[in-house]
C-alpha cells in the first residue's frame, strides 16, 4: 500500500530509500539508500552509517527481488567512501555508447560540509559498481541531485548555494565528468528533492521545501525549455493532505508505458528502515499537471 513500508518477494523490508527505478531490457531495477542499520555514537557524535545503495529488480514492478548492496565502502579503491560517509539519493542511467551503467549519488560527511557527488560504474544494473569519482560538480557544492536524460544529452540536476538555488550541469558523454556547461533555475527559491520529466510540449521539475525530515507542499515549475524559463506554478498535490505531499517527499519521475508517475519516501527520522514509499500517477494536461492520492501503488494502472 502506498505510504507505508514495502517488502520484498522474501518478506524483508526494502531498503531504497531516496532512489529511483530504471527499466532495462524489460526488467525494473530499483536502487536506493539501504538505511538497515541503526545510528551509533562515535566520538561524542551520533553518526548514520553509510550501508550502502541496494538495487531489486522486478519483471512486473510488483514482485521486488533483492539484488542486494550494488555499493558499499569497499566499492572505493582509493578509500574515500567509509562507513561515516553521507551517500544519498543514487540515480542510475544506462549509457547507451558505452553499455555502462552510471551511479551518481549526493556524497557528504557528518556534518554536511563537503556537499559533493560521487560518481561510480558497473558492467551490469545488479553492479557490482565501482567508484569513478568523488566531485564538487564545476567547483559547486551539491546536495540533493536527481540525473535527467534528454535525447542525446544528460543533465546533472542539483540543489546549490546552500539548497537556495538549483542547477543543471551537463554530463560529458560517457556520464562520468562534466562538460563545464551549468545553467541555474528557480534562483533563491530554497527548494531541494528535484524530479525532472518532459511531457509534451513542457519539461516539468516537481520539488520540495527544505523543511528536513518534516514533509511540506511539493511546488511544480514548467517550461518549454529544460534549463531555461522555469517558473513555480502550484502543488500538484490536491485534497487535505496537499499540504504535506501526502505526507511524503519526492524521489524521481518515472516513465512506465507512456505514463508518467511520481516515486515518494514516507521518511520516517526515527527510524528510517521503516519509512515508507508511494508510487502516484502523474496527470498532465497540456501545460498543467496534477498528482492524486491513491491506495494502491501506480493507481492500480499497473499490474492490476
Amino acid at each position: 500500500m502506498n505510504g507505508q513500508p514495502w517488502r520484498d518477494v522474501d518478506g524483508q523490508l526494502i531498503q531504497a530509500h531516496g532512489g529511483t527505478i530504471l527499466g532495462h531490457q524489460g526488467t525494473y531495477y530499483w536502487y536506493g539508500e539501504d538505511r538497515s542499520q541503526s545510528a551509533f555514537v562515535a566520538a561524542g557524535k551520533r553518526v548514520v552509517p553509510f550501508t550502502g545503495v541496494r538495487c531489486y529488480s522486478s519483471s512486473n514492478l510488483r514482485d521486488w527481488h533483492d539484488a542486494g548492496r550494488v555499493l558499499t565502502p569497499a566499492s572505493d579503491p582509493e578509500g574515500r567512501l567509509q562507513v561515516t560517509s553521507v551517500v544519498e539519493r543514487p540515480k542510475v542511467l544506462f549509457n547507451a555508447r558505452t553499455g555502462k551503467f552510471v551511479m551518481w549519488a549526493h556524497f557528504d560527511n557528518q556534518d554536511y560540509t563537503y556537499a559533493g557527488c560521487v560518481v561510480a560504474t558497473a558492467e551490469a544494473p545488479t553492479g557490482p559498481f565501482t567508484v569513478h569519482d568523488v566531485l564538487r560538480p564545476n567547483r559547486q557544492e551539491s546536495r540533493d541531485m536527481t540525473l535527467v536524460q534528454d535525447g542525446d544529452q544528460a543533465y546533472l540536476c542539483f540543489s546549490s548555494d546552500m539548497n537556495q538555488t538549483l542547477y543543471f550541469a551537463q554530463l560529458t558523454p560517457d556520464y562520468l565528468g562534466l562538460t563545464g556547461f551549468s545553467a541555474k533555475i528557480l534562483v533563491d527559491q530554497a527548494r531541494e528533492a528535484p524530479t525532472v520529466f518532459h511531457a509534451g510540449d513542457w519539461y516539468f521539475t516537481i520539488t520540495s521545501g527544505t523543511t528536513g525530515w518534516r514533509p511540506n507542499p511539493a511546488l511544480y515549475s514548467r517550461s518549454r525549455f529544460l534549463f531555461s524559463g522555469q517558473k513555480l506554478i502550484d502543488n500538484p498535490c490536491m485534497g487535505p493532505t496537499a499540504a504535506t505531499t501526502y505526507g511524503g517527499q519526492p524521489a524521481a519521475a518515472l516513465a512506465i508505458d507512456g505514463r508518467w508517475y511520481l516515486l515518494l519516501d514516507h521518511w520516517q527520522p526515527a527510524d528510517l528502515s521503516q519509512s515508507g514509499y508511494s508510487i502516484l500517477p502523474i496527470e498532465v494536461t497540456g501545460r498543467d499537471l496534477h498528482v492524486a492520492w491513491t491506495q494502491t501503488p501506480f493507481g492500480g494502472e499497473v499490474n492490476a
